[in-house]
């Protein structure tokens, strides 16, 4: 791939995100809100560079994105290598973070699953028994979604990209956005 169809790539990828993807980053970031301020908790997970995009959400939310202000309840699933090795060796790498999500979990928390294709057998799993237990689920992920975009409430499909780095660069790009916005409708600092 050569320096203009990559260049032509993060335009289609930012087109997306600040065309048809803006209006429902601003509805999670007001449901993200609605569950802190109702006590809830946001869990994050996914595989390799996604898993990598789980702890840097939960990072953002739990010490700060842009104001000094107090931590909001947040962590990234499969970060405890004791509990995921368990897991993954008494049973499966799929029940990873189904499990996490059975122990932690409750009603009114979020769950963000970042899948670039959509199709991650674990967030899958997860997402089905966080349905189950009134624990609303969010997608970050690519192309078509896959079929985790069938499952969750709310999917953000950087649908311009099915790259894996041009959809992860989408959702660094969301997940800024997110987080940005979040800390202005907590804080009061909306402009």
């Amino acid at each position: 791939m050569n320096l203009d169809e990559i260049q032509r790539e993060h335009r289609a990828v930012a087109e997306c995100v600040f065309g048809e993807l803006l209006d429902p980053l601003e509805r999670l970031a007001r449901l993200v809100v609605d569950s802190l301020k109702a006590g809830g908790k946001i869990m994050a997970c996914g595989n390799g560079g996604s898993a990598s995009d789980a702890q840097h959400l939960a990072g953002e939310l739990v010490n700060r994105f842009l104001l000094n202000r107090r931590p909001y309840a947040a962590l990234a699933l499969g970060t405890d290598v004791a509990v995921t090795t368990s897991i993954g060796n008494d049973f499966s790498f799929e029940e990873i973070f189904k499990k996490q999500v059975e122990a932690l979990g409750r009603a009114g928390d979020v769950l963000i699953g970042f899948s670039t294709s959509g199709n991650s057998e674990n967030v899958l799993r997860a997402f089905r028994v966080a349905r189950d237990a009134g624990i609303r689920t969010v997608l970050f992920s690519g192309g078509t979604g896959g079929r985790l975009a069938e499952l969750a409430d709310f999917a953000l499909v950087v649908s311009a990209a099915s790259h894996t780095p041009r959809v992860q660069e989408g959702h660094e790009l969301m997940m800024h956005i997110l987080c940005e916005r979040v800390e202005e409708l907590m804080e009061g600092a909306e402009a």
